[in-house]
């Protein structure tokens, strides 16, 4: 019954072309090819800062440790420091000891009751 509404509709053009007994007219062009997307930012690779500067991690240099630790009283992981593994292990070991003496805070509770100078 609705077999109309199922049949393909000719193409105009292609109508008048075989009418006039030519060759039907060619489909037109697709859009040229996409360029290649653009790259993405990526963030030059982080040098490890005591690699490059040559400087020994050591417990007693507190201005050196608490830039590797957050306002909360935590380790700041790699990714945001750039550290590489060894100096990242012996960083940790360094804030370990300077909190076990005192001179850094362990929580962010004794940072707001003492400050950053320790007890």
């Amino acid at each position: 019954m609705e077999e109309r509404n199922e049949m393909e509709i000719p193409n105009p053009e292609a109508v008048e072309a075989a009418v006039e007994g030519a060759a039907p007219a060619a489909p037109p062009q697709a859009a040229p090819a996409k360029a290649a997307p653009a790259r993405r930012y990526v963030q030059p690779p982080r040098l490890c800062y005591f690699c490059v500067e040559r400087v020994t991690i050591d417990y007693k240099n507190v201005d050196l440790l608490r830039r590797f630790v957050n306002e909360r009283a935590r380790i700041k992981p790699r990714r945001q420091t750039g550290t590489c593994a060894k100096h990242q292990r012996r960083l940790s070991v360094a804030i370990k000891r300077a909190r076990h003496l005192g001179l850094l805070p362990f929580t962010a509770e004794h940072v707001r009751k003492y400050g950053w100078g320790g007890v």
